[in-house]
């Protein structure tokens, strides 16, 4: 809701509230009007998050339906924090507040004892400021080292003395953040880091609404929503979480990966910096690459060296796809061209954005992260090159192999000479072409086809590869026995006849 005008003093807001042009509500109504709103129009309900339609989606909004405090469980890179933050969009545009008030105060039922003294002194006069809604999103990080005093505050000595106040006085408080997330949301990052008697802290603003400062007689009735995100090991395992924490939390919702490489690509596609700035060569990912991108992180989550707990983030495609277009345009700017189109052989090139994205059990811990990098960038390229060349005819380009042919290809090689190098290869420019390269293509993206094409056979086993790019047949040709060899061989099958046993065999 926009803030409606001519509204500057609380008689102001107090009038405006009796004939309905502003509503008066806490936090959890708010969303829940706001979000019946957005259901009936039709309206995007959380912008960027992609893959979560029919399954994580529907259950927050089941959630925020019931007016719960939630938790989202899922391992790391499953856009927990950006699902949090997209509940701003559910706040009305701005409210009505309390000037200069820490907490937020609502002017016409302020909380904190600053406030009430001030309207009880200044009445329908007091003036009234707005707040946006980024400004009513608290997020906090947990971890061990956090105090009751961050979270929900503590007494000021300084602003007492200052003040000439005594300790007990409500107006020498330093409020936490929870405080300041008052008529807002509180979000929570990891909560079972969070130290025990910290997490009983929460049991009150839970259950009855209100939080207590140090031993003093203070109760602020605080309006708030609570959200939190967590591991599902640590937020199941004993002694992580405590149990009554647990039994507050209205609604428990678990998020996943990607269930496709399409939704990936859609992630990578939307959070990637793949378009560049304009001041190098213009860049281009074909789908082909884009989608062996994708499937390391899914050959990465079923492999068995690589820790099922600590998860793969779909942090993993991103980084790795935008060190494949920056390794692109390193080859384009050495060879001079206007154009840079990411190749097969790029995603090797970024491997260093790939290995510190995943945790290894101790047999991967064995073979080391670069070569299981390795590994699992030619088990995606064969799954892909499966796809797209398992119905085509390429019996051709690989006898032409087969017959003594090999083919050397280097990371820096222009498209020019990896088209000439290509056209002596019988066939393989047609089984590009086959392969989803459209005939009027440029010539940029018909190399990189070209390049597919042979890292796909050579993942698929049906031609080698050496560590320089060399493209050669899986086995030495194989040549037709002569009579001589043939010869050679039956006298080789024919047993010696020992020393002392000849009589035998006369």
């Amino acid at each position: 809701m926009p803030r409606p005008t001519g509204i500057s003093t609380v008689g102001d807001l107090r009038r405006a509230v009796a004939d309905g042009s502003v509503p008066r509500r806490d936090v959890h109504q708010e969303v829940r009007e706001n979000l019946i709103r957005k259901l009936r129009a039709g309206e995007p309900l959380f912008p960027g998050i992609v893959g979560y339609d029919d399954t994580v989606v529907p259950q927050l909004v089941n959630a925020l339906l019931s007016q719960h405090n939630f938790i989202l469980l899922g391992l790391r890179g499953q856009a927990k924090t950006r699902l949090l933050r997209a509940l701003v969009t559910l706040l009305d545009e701005e409210i009505p507040v309390m000037p200069g008030c820490e907490i937020n105060d609502d002017p016409l039922d302020p909380i904190c004892g600053a406030c009430r003294a001030r309207l009880a002194a200044d009445g329908d006069t007091t003036p009234v400021a707005w707040l946006g809604r980024d400004l009513r999103y608290v997020e906090k990080l947990a971890t061990p080292d956090v105090t009751i005093a961050d979270m929900v505050g503590d007494i000021d000595p300084i602003k007492a003395a200052r003040s000439g106040l005594q300790l007990s006085s409500e107006l020498t408080m330093h409020y936490g953040l929870l405080p300041r997330a008052n008529r807002g949301i509180f979000a929570i990052n990891e909560l079972p880091d969070l130290a025990g008697k910290i997490q009983v802290g929460l049991f009150n603003i839970l259950q009855e609404g209100d939080v207590q400062i140090k031993g003093y007689p203070v109760r602020l009735p605080l309006d708030v929503m609570m959200a939190f995100t967590a591991n599902p090991e640590d937020y199941t395992a004993r002694g992580k979480i405590i149990t009554p924490l647990k039994d507050r939390i209205g609604s428990e919702i678990r998020t996943h990966y990607p269930a496709g490489r399409g939704d990936a690509m859609a992630i990578t596609a939307q959070e990637a910096w793949m378009a560049r700035d304009g001041v190098g060569p213009r860049t281009e990912v074909p789908t082909f690459v884009a989608e062996v991108v994708e499937e390391i992180a899914f050959q990465a989550r079923q492999d068995r060296r690589i820790d099922k707990r600590s998860g793969v983030s779909q942090r993993l495609p991103i980084s790795a796809m935008e060190n494949v277009v920056s390794n692109a345009e390193r080859r384009s700017l050495m060879n001079r061209e206007d154009c840079a189109v990411a190749r097969v052989n790029d995603v090797y090139a970024a491997l260093p954005s790939i290995t510190g994205k995943f945790e290894m059990e101790y047999e991967g811990e064995l073979k080391g992260a670069e070569t299981v990098g390795r590994e699992l960038i030619k088990a995606a390229v064969a799954n892909v090159a499966d796809g797209y060349l398992s119905h085509l005819e390429t019996r051709q380009v690989i006898e032409w192999f087969d017959l003594g042919g090999s083919l050397q290809l280097g990371d820096t090689m222009s498209t020019k000479e990896v088209l000439t190098h290509a056209r002596e290869v019988q066939g393989l420019i047609e089984l590009a072409h086959a392969a989803g390269v459209p005939k009027e293509a440029t010539a940029p993206l018909l190399a990189s086809g070209v390049d597919f094409v042979l890292e796909g056979l050579y993942a698929l086993k049906k031609i080698g590869r050496s560590d320089e790019r060399g493209y050669h047949a899986t086995e030495s040709p194989v040549r037709r026995p002569s009579r001589e060899d043939k010869f050679r061989d039956e006298e080789r099958t024919i047993p010696s006849i020992p020393q002392g046993k000849k009589k035998y065999y006369n």
